[in-house]
């Protein structure tokens, strides 16, 4: 009955609705279907899928502790696993947004209306959501730059805002607005290239939080091996689960502050 309650509680605290989540469907667009099916199936948060999988096989070979525990890592894993996509996406659709740049001003300097050079830069931007971002800022300028959703994506949502304000101030002055979404271009390709350098950067040290982190897992394979059996005083004495509690506990803390500041580098 206890083991029943804690597995119940675990899975009802990680079952919370998630507002980002939210947030995040308005993001998306018919091109993306594959990336929100990624990100949930059936509805269900990849997190919390991860956590009710983690969380019942767990239950099933040892205690409602260990089940518990599981649950939170396989969130937790689950969703770092989800921002590594998100920030690999982010830069497919800078990527594609400075192509798309790049075309539009070639286009408007070989002397095509803005409309159709705009259809042939979301053609030549090879990557249709931000082909389609591009579009929407120079079709929507008077709207003002759009609201980033989450605070990775103010690059993006900076650059998008340039551009609409670009062509006002070229229907406005009637200066060349093929130079100024050049230096928008220009802009957007250093800021690429920083964040390319940074996340080279900090992938070092991303890598010894982890390599840090799985010791503890090295630590209880070599007890096992020499017979003393780690494991079994972990899960089954009290002083056991209090110190198995106490270092996954800390085990998050440090990969949390380690993430911490690498985001605070990168951004």
């Amino acid at each position: 009955m206890t083991s029943g309650a804690l597995l119940v509680g675990a899975l009802a605290m990680l079952t919370w609705p998630d507002r980002r989540a939210e947030r995040r469907t308005r993001l998306g667009s018919s091109s993306g279907w594959w990336l929100r099916l990624r990100a949930s199936v059936d509805g269900v948060p990849v997190p919390v899928l991860a956590a009710a999988i983690a969380a019942t096989t767990a239950a099933a070979v040892s205690t409602a502790l260990v089940a518990f525990l599981s649950a939170v890592l396989a969130a937790v894993a689950a969703r770092a696993w989800q921002s590594r996509r998100r920030a690999d996406h982010l830069d497919s659709q800078l990527r594609g947004l400075t192509d798309g740049l790049g075309a539009l001003a070639a286009e408007l300097r070989s002397g095509r209306p803005l409309s159709a050079a705009t259809d042939a830069a979301v053609a030549a931007s090879g990557d249709e959501e931000g082909g389609r971002a591009l579009a929407r800022a120079v079709r929507a300028a008077a709207g003002g730059p759009p609201e980033p959703s989450r605070p990775d994506e103010a690059v993006l949502a900076e650059a998008l805002g340039r551009i609409s304000a670009a062509v006002v101030l070229s229907t406005r002055t009637g200066c060349s607005l093929a130079g100024v979404l050049s230096a928008v271009e220009d802009d957007l390709r250093a800021r690429r290239r920083q964040r390319a350098e940074l996340r080279a950067a900090t992938a070092g040290p991303a890598a010894s939080a982890l390599v840090l982190a799985g010791l503890p897992l090295l630590g209880l394979a070599m007890g096992s091996g020499v017979g003393a059996d780690p494991w079994q005083v972990l899960t089954t004495t009290r002083t056991g689960q209090v110190l198995l509690v106490t270092g996954v506990g800390l085990e998050l803390a440090g990969l949390a502050w380690s993430r911490r500041l690498v985001r605070r580098a990168v951004r």
